[in-house]
């Protein structure tokens, strides 16, 4: 059943986030909340390093945690554009991952092609 409000399209796509990396990484995020600017699709993603990145990370070894988890990501991006393209209704364009350390977030991008539909509109039923 497709969302149908702004605020329910949103959160279904953070939990999606949230369940896929879990599933697939072993670890989710602890908070995730979903923007939509224009035609860019904002996931922020609170916490959900492994302890042995937190390891990594408390000595030092920032670098290669952040290597191995955009390779992950990277790895993830037909299932994470697939899971917003079923919510939004809109085609992904592009998909680019980050994340920072101190304090731990990571950040999934998007680019709808909208159609010149606006997925909140499609969301609310049309109005």
């Amino acid at each position: 059943m497709p969302p149908k409000s702004t605020g329910e399209m949103l959160a279904a796509i953070s939990n999606e986030m949230v369940r896929l990396k879990a599933q697939h990484y072993g670890k989710g995020a602890v908070e995730a909340k979903t923007y939509l600017n224009d035609d860019f699709l904002f996931v922020v993603l609170k916490g959900g390093m492994t302890k042995i990145e937190e390891t990594l990370v408390d000595s030092g070894d920032e670098a290669l945690v952040r290597q191995v988890r955009l390779r992950f990501q990277e790895q993830m991006t037909v299932a994470f554009t697939d899971a917003v393209e079923k919510v939004t209704g809109c085609k992904v364009l592009a998909h680019q991952s980050q994340v920072v350390f101190n304090p731990d977030y990571s950040f999934e991008i998007f680019l709808l092609d909208r159609n010149d539909e606006d997925p909140r509109d499609a969301a609310d039923g049309g109005g």
